[in-house]
């Protein structure tokens, strides 16, 4: 259990986290037609980096997979990475239910269920499949060529799951037949085995929610679960706090030896006196670690 002073300094770095006024983007796009299928886009600033075109960073939001955290809380970091010279694509993507909704884990009690499945895979891939002619359209300083896809929490989830979708099952409805044409992922405490995070009790159980309940969880982790799906073939790198309460440092460590395992050289950077929030904290020292991390992949 975290000792007190622990559990107050994670709840100072989520209020300095979700303290910046919200970032408009540039322009938006929609990718299908729900409202939560659209693509906030931001153009580099200048002076942030080498001349465009700028290489693009995607953008995977966290927040459980849970419909009462969208896109717009971080839009403060997809600001930040624009000023430091990246075109970047925030992506929406349709999240949680409530518990009375059928499909649903009748366990959540009260907590807003984790996750639409198949809908937030389903928008996850359709999302990304599109992103090449939207980015041409609403985006023309990036880059495609040199795209890094990042996520934070459950987007690092979705971020590592988007790029293993050519090792899906074969009756997959998102598998592609190749790998994804990316630079790279960096995955920001990301939930990337969902077998340990259900162990730990992450986020309320939120990966067995996210898999549509108990019953299933088993069933599904081979179309969902990214420890599975290894090796990608695919440059990562994983970016941790050590002192993260959310989803603790044993989430990534495991996905990281599954990695090693598979013949997979998986970056893994620890981060000390660290949390969850800081990542994607603009006023954090970490933040900027994350982008370091990223520009290494992307430039």
């Amino acid at each position: 259990m975290p000792d007190d002073a622990a559990t107050v300094r994670s709840a100072a770095e989520e209020d300095s986290a979700f303290s910046h006024a919200p970032v408009d983007p540039d322009a938006t796009a929609a990718y299908g037609g729900h409202p939560d299928q659209v693509i906030d886009f931001y153009a580099p600033r200048p002076g942030g980096g080498p001349a465009s075109p700028a290489p693009l960073v995607v953008v995977l939001h966290g927040g459980a997979w849970r419909a009462r955290y969208d896109r717009r809380h971080i839009t403060p970091f997809a600001g930040h990475l624009a000023r430091r010279g990246f075109a970047v694509a925030n992506v929406e993507y349709r999240r949680g239910a409530r518990p009375t909704d059928p499909g649903q884990d009748p366990g959540a009690g009260d907590t807003p269920v984790a996750g639409r499945w198949p809908d937030t895979l389903d928008d996850v891939a359709a999302a990304l499949d599109a992103l090449p002619t939207l980015v041409r359209e609403a985006l023309p300083e990036a880059d495609p060529g040199r795209t890094v896809l990042t996520g934070h929490s459950a987007g690092g989830h979705l971020a590592l799951w988007a790029a293993a979708r050519h090792n899906l099952p074969a009756d997959a409805p998102w598998r592609t037949a190749g790998p994804a044409a990316l630079r790279g992922v960096v995955a920001l405490a990301p939930i990337a085995d969902l077998g340990t995070a259900e162990e730990l009790g992450v986020c309320a159980h939120a990966s067995r929610q996210l898999l549509g309940g108990e019953d299933l969880f088993a069933q599904r982790r081979a179309y969902a679960d990214p420890v599975l799906l290894l090796p990608t073939g695919i440059a990562t790198t994983l970016v941790q706090g050590r002192a993260d309460l959310v989803v603790p440092p044993a989430v990534a460590e495991s996905y990281a030896g599954a990695a090693a395992e598979a013949g997979e050289l998986t970056g893994l950077t620890l981060l000390a006196d660290v949390g969850h929030f800081p990542l994607i904290d603009p006023a954090a020292d970490a933040c900027a670690v994350v982008a370091e991390e990223i520009a290494q992949l992307a430039w």
